[in-house]
């Protein structure tokens, strides 16, 4: 039988036996698994090839900018499974682990069906069709494309709302990353042993042994196991006091790493540190997996929760919006179209590697999200619940817990009250390997490995978007002093390098991005929705067929009304009752909501113009792609 005959009936078989499952009340974690995989195989196979060959047309002999510029700092040609490396590490960042547990207040069955259906149909085909369009403009960032595209005005405004988002995106990161690694000198080495690690590889595989990425990446991965286990070795020992540091320390250090990170040749240390963190990340990913595989576990949280219309302890608002922009990598994310834009274009060798690089990295990341939504969903009720909500508000929710205590005296450490969805995400990869069989007795060490592990997951979405943040501001600085449009500018790279460390770097220290992270979801996914509208024109323009624009305007309409809703609540709800009270960072947060908005509904109507200017024959303006 052919594969195009096989993969369909698999997939209706899969949906079939999912759907029967939960009738019959048998909440299956291995049954979420290959319910997705099905439609993640299907994706792949069918729907991004028809994209890849009819919608974006790409052509092997079409020269990308990495080889036609080839400087040696950005623009690099590499090889296409050390890229998709680079990708999967830098999109995958704190959201598609905490966002899915997070969500798990509302239920398994939302999270699920929007993990899988929206990386499929919406996030791959965000990542894949954004870093086609970077790549024939020549490398440039979605604000530059949407400035040729739509309007000199509208780029403009992307710029703006671009940065501004990136730069409270990587300070919400890096809090994230401080949190795991304060204190923990286990962390702090595995995750600082990765960085002369790298620099190894990008010698390696760029100068020493050229084009020997096999052996580069046996030294990584070894090296990379010695790393983990001296780790796990130090603290105790006398050395440990060396390597634990305070979390004023910690926010000193994490932008000093990214400023070099942003800076120095790609090759050298940003592409093969994410290159070997994507190792571990999805290294970890198919072990998690191969545990609940092995260990069976059945989903304890319902279908639904009674928080579905709102009210509830982690997140306030209901279902609608607040789902889309809870979970956004792992189903849809703005801050992938800023790498997808970014560093990567830069890299590609071939037009015809953007399919399985910037759709396959999506898939890869749902993939990781719903393992995740599995992991918070097998802990009992009681105890996800009591774990994500401090102790006086679980207390009024009426429920029971009934393992937490047991799991806080196994990993050494009292999980009650800790929200954030880091703690109880690591709890329940922890509790899925202690029900391995010859994995038992461990959990202490599966619940430190995962924090550490979550902490290199943050760190490379880090030091890639703060090289994003560079170009960015080099191209909006070039607006202004042409000059700085020069990628071989050294002064303006390690300037604009310093500020972009600088901006992010002093909202971490200071500790007041904290007071705006309830905007983070809708302003990233305001980012996509924009990015979505900008790809929806182009397609448009070069193709003049409404039917291929439908796979990107049909996502971009729906995220249009996700992300508006969001923002509006968000500032009718929360912040404006917060700044009618005096709060002054309720009142900085309306500003900024009502900001995002108005410069959101901006590219929406300007955008429609172009689209109504294309349909009517008078758009004499020819798409800029090639």
């Amino acid at each position: 039988m052919k594969m195009s005959v096989i993969l369909p009936v698999v997939l209706l078989c899969a949906i079939a036996l999912f759907v029967l499952s939960f009738l019959m009340s048998i909440p299956s974690a291995i049954l979420l698994l290959v319910f997705g995989f099905c439609l993640w195989a299907v994706g792949y196979r069918y729907y991004s090839a028809w994209l890849a060959a009819k919608v974006m047309c790409l052509d092997a002999t079409r020269e990308t900018p990495a080889c036609k510029i080839n400087d040696g700092r950005d623009y690099v040609p590499t090889n296409k499974y050390v890229l998709f490396g680079h990708q999967f590490a830098a999109i995958a960042g704190a959201g598609p682990l905490i966002g899915p547990v997070l969500a798990a207040q509302w239920g398994f069955m939302p999270g699920l069906l929007w993990i899988v259906l929206g990386a499929v149909i919406a996030g791959a085909t965000h990542d894949f069709v954004v870093l086609v369009l970077s790549v024939r403009q020549g490398g440039l960032s979605i604000a530059e494309i949407a400035r040729k595209e739509i309007s000199t005005p509208t780029g403009r405004v992307m710029s703006l709302a671009i940065f501004l988002i990136m730069v409270l995106t990587l300070a919400g990161l890096s809090i994230a990353v401080v949190n795991a690694l304060k204190g923990s000198p286990w962390g702090t080495v595995t995750v600082g042993l990765t960085i002369p690690i790298a620099f190894l590889m990008g010698f390696w595989m760029f100068h020493f042994r050229p084009g020997k990425i096999g052996e580069a990446s046996l030294i990584g991965v070894i090296l990379l196991f010695v790393a983990t286990w001296l780790g796990s070795v130090v603290p105790g020992t006398e050395f440990a006091k060396y390597f634990t540091y305070s979390e004023q320390t910690m926010k000193i250090l994490l932008p000093t790493y990214a400023f070099f990170a942003s800076v120095l040749p790609v090759w050298m240390l940003l592409l093969p540190r994410d290159y070997l963190s994507s190792y571990m990340k999805i290294g970890v990913a198919v072990a998690i997996a191969l545990g609940v595989l092995i260990a069976h576990p059945m989903l304890q949280m319902p279908p639904f929760t009674k928080f579905i219309s709102g009210g509830g302890p982690i997140i306030p608002g209901p279902l609608f919006p607040y789902l889309f922009i809870t979970i956004a990598c792992g189903a849809i994310s703005g801050f992938h179209c800023m790498v997808g834009t970014g560093t990567t274009p830069k890299m590609l060798s071939c037009e015809t590697d953007a399919r399985f690089i910037g759709y396959g990295a999506m898939i890869m990341e749902s993939f990781v999200a719903a393992l995740a939504l599995i992991a918070a969903c097998v802990l009992p009720v009681g105890d996800y619940f009591a774990i994500n909500t401090a102790p006086a508000v679980f207390q009024k929710l009426g429920m029971h817990t009934q393992q937490v205590a047991y799991i806080s005296q196994l990993v050494g450490e009292n999980l009650v009250g800790r929200p954030g969805g880091a703690v109880s995400l690591a709890a329940g990869i922890a509790y899925i390997f202690d029900n391995v069989p010859f994995l038992t007795g461990m959990m202490g060490y599966w619940y430190h490995f995962i924090i550490m592990f979550e902490a290199m997951f943050i760190l490379s979405a880090v030091d890639a978007g703060t090289r994003v943040g560079r170009y960015l501001l080099q191209e909006f600085l070039g607006i202004f002093v042409p000059k700085f449009k020069d990628i071989h500018w050294n002064f303006g790279i390690v300037l604009t390098g310093f500020l972009v460390s600088f901006f992010w770097g002093y909202l971490l220290y200071s500790g007041s991005v904290s007071t705006i992270w309830p905007m983070f979801g809708a302003s990233n996914q305001l980012l996509a929705c924009l990015a979505l509208l900008i790809a929806t024109t182009e397609i448009l323009r070069r193709t003049r067929k409404i039917s291929y624009s439908l796979v990107t305007m049909i996502p971009g309409a729906f995220m249009v009304t996700i992300t508006f809703t969001a923002a509006w609540m968000n500032f009718a709800n929360i912040f404006l009752p917060m700044a009618q009270k005096g709060n002054v960072a309720g009142a900085i947060n309306a500003f900024l909501s009502i900001l995002l908005l108005a410069m959101g509904i901006w590219v929406l109507f300007d955008s429609i113009r172009v689209w109504l200017k294309i349909l009517s024959g008078s758009d004499a303006v020819k798409s800029t792609s090639n």
